[in-house]
């Protein structure tokens, strides 16, 4: 009989560990911030006592935390920079509004705003703003932050414009947002207690540089004991190549078990949607071309080797089959052992890939990365018919091929590119394993989909294998520290069509209760 009783006690018919490929029937006992028993029934008396909170959860999941390894914080908190033009129905309103929000403001500030109709910003025209504002530079985000609307103040001082307004291009402006220390750490908390409702206890943060002082909020949020996330995060080099001696400080700075350094973060190629991933072979549409952009391969591999070198590990985004493997001819020259890399470098997206390509990566021990919610934001007619115009159904067949990732014994890890698609486990399950767009209708290759337990155990024992992190997190066993969530459903035994109505609906991180 165990003397250790526990504090909570969680009970339920279906505890998914993340161990085994099916869910049990018993209970996980924490004790402080550890797991101290995961047993049947026959036992549960042996960890209980008159203080022990037991929650009876009936039917409910029980799972590891889980883990969004690919998050844009400073993408996703340009949704409340500034004023919120959400309310506004035209361009002469706009111009009003930013006007008097310009009077709260000192002279030289820069004026933001977020929430823009998409419908208005096509009237609100650089020639108004320049009216208006003359000298003070304006930026007013449109919804989801896939354009905006910029005087020429603002064009000539960021170096960006309406047509290139994506994180990598507007990344002058992002110091002037992250020195706001005060609106960042309550936007923080904010973004915390949103991915603690979905059931994420960690997250792999990709930073430009050297963050642009973010790294002080999170190191104030951290001595403040207000983490209620455990925070890995990258340097994306943007502004000027890889800085290792960042690296190297944040390293030896950041030691606890809510916030470290992950290592470096680079894009390779871009979406073929737009003729712009690597693809071995030309595009359908343009038998000449392969790739519209110029990928300067020879600089990322000596950033790759140099990182690697210093015991730093990379992802390297690629959605293009020939990106795929220039990645993996880079990656074959980092340090191995016994035929696995030393450092747990990825490979994010995976887009569209060649099978031999996934083998290979399964052989060197490479992380797969994947984007199980990716077809949410598409609709089945306008997604197959790029592929069938940019390459053709006969190579579509390797889209989203996680089925060969994990027959070829590639790790897999869940990320959401946030803001992109915000984490929503369920609605993973029915894309990822259910293979369906979501209008529903015919299952699009779904030969290559995951199970619900393989997808889950990607969410959480492989997240933080990703995350080094194996050895503490990720499955439920005894000694492990107790990051659970719980969905309000059977995933296992829904039906796939209905299965988006499941929340989660319980969450703890270091077995403190963050979300119920």
């Amino acid at each position: 009989m165990s003397n250790d009783k526990a504090e909570l006690l969680l009970k339920s018919n279906n505890i998914f560990t993340a161990t085994t490929s099916l869910p049990m029937k018993g209970f996980v006992a924490i004790k402080k911030d550890k797991i101290i028993a995961v047993d049947t029934e026959n036992n549960i008396s042996d960890y209980i006592d008159v203080n022990t909170k037991i929650l009876e959860l009936g039917d409910k999941v029980v799972c590891p935390g889980f883990v969004d390894v690919h998050c844009f914080f400073t993408g996703y908190v340009l949704n409340f920079v500034g004023m919120d033009l959400s309310n506004a129905k035209a361009a002469d309103d706009i111009i009003k509004l930013t006007k008097d929000y310009a009077k709260t403001l000192k002279t030289d500030d820069t004026l933001l705003a977020h929430g823009l109709d998409n419908k208005i910003i096509k009237s609100l025209t650089k020639e108004m703003l320049d009216e208006a504002f003359p000298q003070r530079p304006v930026v007013l985000f449109a919804k989801g932050n896939e354009t905006c609307a910029m005087n020429s103040a603002a064009i000539k001082k960021y170096n960006f414009t309406p047509d290139t307004c994506y994180p990598e291009a507007y990344w002058r402006l992002l110091p002037e947002i992250l020195s706001n220390k005060d609106f960042i750490s309550q936007e923080f908390k904010k973004y915390m207690s949103m991915l603690n409702k979905r059931g994420i206890t960690a997250v792999k943060e990709m930073g430009f540089d050297d963050f642009y002082g973010f790294t002080d909020v999170l190191e104030e949020l951290e001595k403040n004991k207000e983490l209620t996330l455990r925070v890995s995060f990258m340097s994306q080099p943007v502004a000027a190549n890889m800085n290792l001696d960042f690296g190297e400080k944040m390293r030896q700075r950041f030691k606890g078990k809510f916030l470290e350094f992950s290592g470096y973060n680079r894009m390779t190629d871009g979406s073929i949607s737009e003729l712009c991933g690597h693809l071995k072979e030309p595009y359908s549409c343009d038998k000449n071309l392969y790739c519209a952009q110029d990928i300067d391969y020879e600089m990322i591999e000596e950033e790759t080797l140099a990182a690697d070198a210093k015991g730093f590990r990379f992802s390297l985004h690629a959605q293009g089959d020939a990106a795929i493997s220039k990645v993996l001819d880079i990656y074959e020259k980092c340090q191995h052992k016994d035929g696995k890399l030393v450092n747990r470098h990825s490979i994010t997206d995976i887009e569209f890939s060649d099978p031999a390509d996934l083998e290979r990566m399964g052989r060197m021990g490479v992380i797969a990365e994947i984007y199980p919610q990716i077809m949410s934001i598409a609709n089945r007619n306008s997604k197959l018919s790029m592929i069938e115009e940019k390459i053709g159904m006969e190579r579509g067949r390797y889209y989203w091929n996680r089925r060969k990732m994990a027959d070829s014994g590639v790790l897999i890890s869940c990320g959401t590119d946030l803001p992109l698609t915000i984490p929503n486990i369920p609605e993973s399950i029915y894309h990822a394993c259910g293979a369906l767009f979501p209008e529903g209708g015919q299952p699009f290759n779904k030969e290559n989909t995951l199970t619900i337990s393989e997808l889950l155990t990607a969410w959480t024992k492989g997240g933080q294998y990703n995350l080094y992190h194996e050895d503490m997190l990720g499955t439920l066993e005894p000694g492990k520290l107790a990051d659970i969530a719980v969905l309000d459903g059977d995933v296992f035994n829904t039906p796939i069509e209905k299965i988006r109505d499941i929340k989660v609906c319980l969450t703890l991180v270091g077995g403190k209760i963050v979300y119920r």
